[in-house]
Formats: structure tokens, sequence, C-alpha cells
């Protein structure tokens, strides 16, 4: 069944809520003080199931325009409007502002009703019709249905209802396979059940038994259960009037312009770079001028600051601002969102939000505009590839995800894939040039080392990205070998010279014949004849090629005394040992016995038992 959410719009006492009950049979007003006053001053909601296969869920806006912030919680959820204006007053200030709200907020489909028809004769009702096709003409009603009606006589209900379902066959259901935003409107205490919260499902599922995450609060609820139009479900989708009965929250841990949504998948910011249109009637802006920022169900007061190059908007004009909110609170690119004046309290704006920047965000005007421009005109994987190239590292998903709302499905091809890590291949092969140029000097300036270590070029080029990023990196280098923990260039080959490698026979033969009583390192090295450096790069290939063996930070041993030592102690396997008694099977001091016994102990040879140890 396909799910539509109406709302309604137009001044007070227009009869709005007259209309719905007359067609739903449901009176909005619940409130005591709406009930004595005779007018809507929260929103209010009813549902009507059709034989077309769909299903209307109205949302009731209160009129009065001290209540306009109300309106603007329960009109940005909804698909297309119910556009009412009473036939005896016709057009009236919150008729004016209730119509610019809509536009602004992006709606394409409408219905006008013009009620209590039942009160003016036709040459009157003529006169009206003609005032309001002026008044809509260029918007999104020009062209929309006027009905007149009356909830009083019942004249045009029909009419009414055929055209809301008419308006209503054009429309998308909204997008279930994203994740689910329940922005929420009201929130309240069922005896028997705690806390449960209302709202219009944005998108996605709502399933029974899941965790949600009340953003921006940060706390965490289980959905104990869900109700669609008064009806017990498993899941809600989106475009639905939804309940849900939260488990592990009071209702003092949730008001209006929260968002619930699935646990640390999202970020609420504080700062966004957006487009806005200002309305022709309104006040210039300035730069920092001080507005309500209304989106969803949230109401904060935030900070303009224009990115142009002239720091004012003219009225009628669409500019591009960054606009820092007074609270953090969860909106995502393409959200439509409201701008109001702090005095005279009025709509004088509607934007989209475009860009989401997290932390403190120093603003650069240069070349934003340029930027913003292109981003407006990217789909969901442009973007995603623009964020992932402006990395030349790449990026963890979670922050794809956090910055755009996308799901790993909606990952455009090409880009290279490690674990949840994403980076461009451009980029990749870029670093790649630079890791190839690094191992060039490092060959030309150290000819006798073999090559640089993995870790000492991961920490120089990767400084940040995961361990795994390196594979990915190899594989756009392939004049570049691996062995082992080293990297070289496959051109790449150790030669040694007459005098290097004179020095390094005598270097293996002094710790040959040293046995187990080895020299000190640097003896050796100074007693190579070479200079230092190269000296030092010798003894490494001696000790990577295993020649060699270093046991401890300042201890090197021939491979053969280690083999001989081990055939010593193998021999006595099982027996159990102390110092003294290593030191009298193999004849050395004390200073090289415990290097050696830890040796042992690491290769599995012997084991630790209190003071002494037990042979394997």
């Amino acid at each position: 069944m396909k799910n539509i959410i109406v709302g309604t719009a137009g001044h007070i006492d227009h009869g709005k809520t007259t209309l719905v009950k007359a067609l739903t049979g449901i009176d909005t007003d619940r409130l005591k003080e709406e009930k004595e006053r005779g007018i809507s001053i929260e929103l209010g909601f009813a549902d009507l199931k059709t034989t077309q296969g769909m299903r209307i869920a109205f949302v009731d806006v209160p009129g009065h325009e001290r209540f306009v912030r109300n309106m603007l919680a329960g009109v940005s959820g909804i698909d297309l409007v119910l556009f009412v204006v009473a036939a005896d007053e016709a057009i009236k200030p919150q008729t004016r502002e209730h119509f610019d709200i809509c536009r602004l907020l992006g709606l394409r489909r409408g219905v006008i009703a013009l009620t209590k028809a039942d009160l003016v004769d036709e040459e009157w009702l003529a006169l009206v019709r003609m005032e309001l096709e002026d008044f809509v003409k260029g918007s999104f009603l020009e062209g929309a249905a006027i009905v007149p009606v009356s909830a009083v006589t019942g004249m045009g209900l029909d009419q009414i209802q055929l055209e809301i379902l008419k308006a209503a066959e054009g429309l998308e259901q909204r997008d279930q396979r994203r994740m689910s935003r329940l922005p929420i409107d009201r929130a309240f205490v069922m005896k028997g059940h705690g806390t449960v919260v209302t709202g219009t499902l944005r998108e996605g599922k709502l399933t029974l038994e899941s965790e949600v995450e009340l953003y921006p609060s940060g706390k965490v609820a289980r959905v104990r259960g869900i109700q669609v139009h008064g009806e017990k479900v498993k899941e809600a989708l989106a475009g639905q009037r939804t309940a849900v009965n939260l488990a592990g929250v009071d209702v003092t841990d949730v008001e209006r312009g929260f968002v619930a949504a699935p646990p640390g998948k999202l970020r609420p910011v504080r700062i966004f770079d957006a487009e806005i249109q200002l309305l022709q009637g309104a006040r210039a802006i300035r730069d920092r001028a001080k507005v309500h920022f209304h989106a969803g169900t949230v109401e904060v007061a935030a900070e303009l600051r224009v990115l142009a190059e002239k720091r004012q908007i003219e009225p009628g004009a669409t500019a591009w601002v960054r606009l820092v909110l007074d609270a953090e609170t969860l909106v995502l690119p393409d959200d439509r969102f409201i701008l109001r004046s702090f005095s005279p309290m009025v709509t004088i704006a509607g934007g989209t939000v475009m860009e989401l920047h997290f932390g403190a965000a120093r603003l650069r005007r240069k070349g934003a505009v340029d930027r913003l421009e292109k981003w407006k005109a990217m789909a969901l994987p442009a973007r995603i590839q623009f964020l992932v190239e402006q990395r030349p590292l790449g990026i963890e998903f979670a922050e794809l995800r956090q910055s755009l709302g996308c799901l790993e499905e909606e990952m455009p091809k090409g880009l290279e894939k490690i674990g949840s890590w994403f980076a461009a291949g451009t980029n990749l092969k870029q670093i790649a040039a630079e890791l190839v140029a690094r191992l060039r000097v490092h060959h030309k300036e150290h000819p006798l080392e073999p090559g640089l270590s993995r870790e000492a070029l991961r920490a120089g080029l990767l400084a940040g990205a995961p361990v795994p990023l390196m594979v990915a990196l190899l594989r756009h280098a392939p004049s570049v070998k691996a062995e082992g923990d080293l990297l070289r260039l496959e051109s790449h080959k150790v030669k040694l010279e007459l005098k290097e490698d004179e020095a390094s026979q005598d270097m293996e033969k002094m710790f040959r014949e040293a046995g187990l009583a080895v020299p000190a390192v640097d003896e050796v090295l100074r007693a190579s004849g070479l200079e230092l450096g190269k000296a030092k790069s010798v003894l490494t290939l001696l000790l990577r090629s295993g020649v060699l063996v270093r046991v401890g930070a300042e201890m090197v041993f021939h491979s053969e005394a280690l083999l001989a030592l081990r055939k010593i102690v193998s021999a006595r396997r099982g027996e159990r040992f102390g110092v003294a008694e290593f030191k009298d099977w193999t004849g050395i001091s004390r200073k090289y016995a415990i290097p050696l016994l830890e040796y042992l102990d690491r290769e599995k040879v012997s084991r630790r038992d209190g003071d002494a140890r037990v042979i394997l």
C-alpha cells in the first residue's frame, strides 16, 4: 500500500481542522486549550484508508502566526499540501507565509480547498478563485485543482478527496533502502508502556526490537513497539506516520527536534554550507546575521555567513552561505530547511543543506562558491567519488556515511576497497610513484642495504591509513618487490666492492672463531677498515642472510655457534637446570649466558620454571 503524507496549510480559522475531520472523521485538536479557544495550537494527525491501495495520513498544522514554529515541525515531512483558503476571507497573512514555506521546502504537488463555500455566492466564489489562480501563478500550485468545499453541507468533500488521490498518484514512494530517520515531533508517556515518540518516517525502515540512537543526545533506546495509524506493526516504512514505544530512555531524554536513527551511523553537526533563496519581500541579509533555523522538526538559532565576496544577500536572490548553529542537530546533504528572522519573527528564506563540516571548520571563502556549485550538480556517486579523491590516502567508510548518509552498496565502482577503507586509484598511483622515487634515492645513498622496511615507508607515506593499504599501493608499483619486511626496486641488487667483500669475510670469521664468547659489535665494526656507515651496512647484510644472528641489542653470534649450542642443550632434553649448570656446559661467563638463555627461551628450546629452566 502506498503511503502519502498530506499536510494542511493556511490562515487561522480558515477551516483546516474542520475539513480534515469531515474527510476522516477524526478531530485533530486534542488539547484542552485547543477545544476551549477553538484554534489549533499543536500538530494534529488523522488518517484515511482509501480503496485505491493508498493510505493518506493528514498532518494538520496551526494557522496562527504565533505557532508557525509548530507548523514548520509538521509540514517539513509532507508529500503534498492541502492548501486551505476560506472563501469568505480569501488570502490572508498566514496564507502567504504558509505558501512561501511550502515553496521554499520544495513541495511539488498540492490541492487547493476553498472552504466555507456555503457562506458566499457564486459570483464571490469566482472572484476568490481568480485571486487564488493569480496568487499561485508560476509556483508549484499553478494548475492545481481548486475545489470549493463546505464541511457543514458536505459540498465538495468527495471531489477534494478525489483530487488528493489524483495528486498523490504521481508521487514516488519514499526510499525504504536508505538508513531510517525519524524526526520526532512529539514525546509522551503512555501508561503501562513508558516513553512513546511520534513522527513521519522520512526514509528507510524501522523494525521491532531494533536499536535507535536519539540524535543529537547520543542516547540509545530499543524499539519495544511500533504503531502506524493506530495499528500495531512489526515495521514502519518510509512515508508513514509512526508512533514508537522506546525502552531504555525516559521521556525527559527526548524532545521535539531529536531524530531517531541507527546507532553510531550518523553524526550531528553545527556547521554546514548551504544554498538559500531569500524571499522577494524579505529584507536584505548581511553577513553574520542571526536567524532561526528550522529543519525536520528542529528549531535552533544560527548565524549566517555569506560566502560570496559581497557580504549581503538582496531580496529575491539565491546565495551560498555557511550556517553555524547554536546547537548540534542531525541533517544530511539535500535536506531542505527554512530560515526565519528574529525581529519581526517571519519567514525570510529557505534552503538546501549541501556540505557538512564536523568540528571547528575554518571559513575559507576563496573558491568556496565554485566548489559548492560543483557539489550541487553532483549525484550521490559523484559526491562520494569527490570526497574520496580529496583524501590522498583514502577515507574510512564510516566518515563517508556520516557526511552523506550513504550505504556501502552505493559506493561507486572503481574505488580501491581495503576492508572498510576506500581510496581512489589515481591517488594511489601518485603515492606509488613517490614510493618508487624514495626507494631510488635510498638505493643510491645506501647501495649496500637491500631495501627499506615496510614500516618505515608506511609511516612516511601512509601515516594514518590502515596497514593493509600498503598491499593496495604495491599493486600500483609493479617495479617494487617485497622481500619479507623489506621493499626494494626490482632493478636494485646489492653488489659489494672488493674492500667491502673482504670486510664481510673478516667479520664473519671474527664471529665464527669467537664461538659463544663473541666480541662487541662496535669492536667488529671498527676492525673492518670501513667507514662506520658502510660497516653497519655490511653487518646488516650478514644478519639478513642468516650467517649472523642478533641475540641481544648489542650481541651478535655466528649461526654455526648457535647451532652447536642447540645440539648441546637438546642432548639434555627434559633436564632441569640453572645458570651455573649452563655455564659449565658451555664454558662461557654470565655476560654471555643470560642473553643466550633468553634466546633459547624465545626459540622454544627451553622454558623458565621458577628460578630454573627445563629443556623442551
